[in-house]
């Protein structure tokens, strides 16, 4: 599936991606998405992640989109040398290797930088440099010796985020980094070294908690188990069992709130006076309001909050939002074709990029990448011959 062209911010920029998982292709997905291209260079048996079952299934279709794939073999002194050459002809050049892999095939900032000034490089690591950045680090790990795993279950019982939170937006942070690196090219006229790192952007993500004891001297309770800021605030086991999360976080939403219920003879009772009274006298007015709600539904009080404008949300889980209306009147789902596995050829929908440009989403011009899907014009630019081509491919050098 190609697109109809559109002008985008990144045309003519091209981006050489060294990755593999989740961080890396976020980061060469975010810049694929806005125009660049970018060329993933896979092993020649391809990338695991075209392969993986469970929750690993998603991963390549999901942030391999608008890229092309060569396949070359790092580990044979010619499939360095094919790869130090397509790198030199790139803008940005990204990895996630474990710290000195990309040195040992002259594929670091260092080697490539003396042969092309220009260069923005962004390595996409566990840690930054310190005297963690040898420790092997996964999504999981990060968010367990990073606070968000004991925020997020309740106490005593840590449990990552429901998704790859920092592998995805530490990806996010390397293609930000990339950006500003363009920019200030544009004026210097030189490149320069980007690095990301999932603790660090797990750090980020738990820095509000961090400065709440910082400020108040007492240490965040798990979201589950929290004081929260707002008297209503929280989901609600209602009708048939079904569960929906309401909320009032200002005194007028709570007089709308009350209005809309029937609940006028507590509203102005003293203890819910306002929205601090209401936070003090929580346990009491939760209780109350389960008993009230109880009786309806889970869809009768989605309409009623939707005609008076207050904050409600019924539970979902992911694979629900699939059909979810506002998503696909907004297009922002996409089609594409699987290139891997037992249902290759097959199409299915994907999330975009979450903004628009000129109101527009940034879609899928290119389904993901077939394995070596652009190796012999990859090639062919580099300067091989036709035969020359064959004989790589013949001696497993490239895919």
């Amino acid at each position: 599936m190609t697109k109809p062209h559109r002008p985008l911010p990144l045309e003519g920029l091209r981006v050489v991606e060294f990755t593999h998982m989740v961080m890396g292709p976020t980061c060469g997905m975010v810049l694929a998405d806005l125009g660049a291209e970018v060329i993933k260079v896979e092993p020649v048996d391809g990338d695991r992640t075209r392969h993986l079952l469970g929750s690993g299934a998603g991963f390549f279709p999901m942030f391999n989109r608008n890229k092309t794939s060569i396949g070359i073999d790092l580990h044979q002194p010619q499939g360095a040398e094919i790869a130090r050459k397509l790198a030199l002809t790139a803008d940005v050049v990204a990895e996630n290797f474990k710290p000195a892999t990309m040195a040992k095939y002259g594929l670091d900032y260092a080697s490539l930088s003396q042969q092309n000034e220009r260069l923005i490089y962004v390595s996409c690591k566990g840690f930054l440099p310190g005297p963690y950045e040898h420790r092997t680090a996964l999504d999981e790990v990060v968010q367990m010796m990073g606070g968000l795993a004991y925020m997020t279950g309740r106490p005593g019982d840590p449990l990552r985020a429901g998704t790859s939170v920092n592998d995805i937006m530490g990806g996010m942070f390397g293609a930000i980094g990339a950006l500003g690196a363009l920019i200030q090219r544009g004026i210097t006229g030189k490149g320069q070294e980007i690095q990301s790192a999932l603790y660090e952007n797990n750090i980020f993500l738990v820095g509000q908690h961090m400065l709440q004891y910082a400020i108040t001297g007492k240490a965040a309770d798990p979201m589950p188990n929290r004081i929260s800021a707002w008297g209503v605030y929280d989901v609600f086991t209602v009708k048939d069992g079904e569960q929906i999360f309401l909320a009032a976080v200002s005194d007028a939403q709570w007089k709308a709130f009350c209005a809309a219920l029937d609940l006028q003879h507590i509203q102005h009772l003293p203890e819910y006076a306002d929205n601090n009274k209401r936070v003090e006298h929580r346990p009491r007015l939760l209780a109350t309001l389960c008993e009230h709600l109880a009786t309806r539904s889970a869809q009768e009080l989605s309409e009623l909050f939707e005609r008076v404008g207050l904050p409600y949300a019924p539970i979902r889980a992911p694979h629900e939002l699939l059909d979810d209306p506002h998503l696909l009147a907004t297009g922002a789902l996409a089609d594409i074709t699987l290139p891997d596995g037992e249902r290759a050829g097959e199409t299915i929908k994907t999330t975009l990029f979450p903004l628009t440009m000129n109101g527009e989403m940034l879609d899928v011009r290119h389904d993901p990448p077939a394995l070596g899907a652009g190796t012999a014009k990859l090639l062919t630019q580099l300067g091989y011959s036709a035969a020359e081509i064959d004989r790589l491919k013949r001696e497993r050098i490239v895919a």
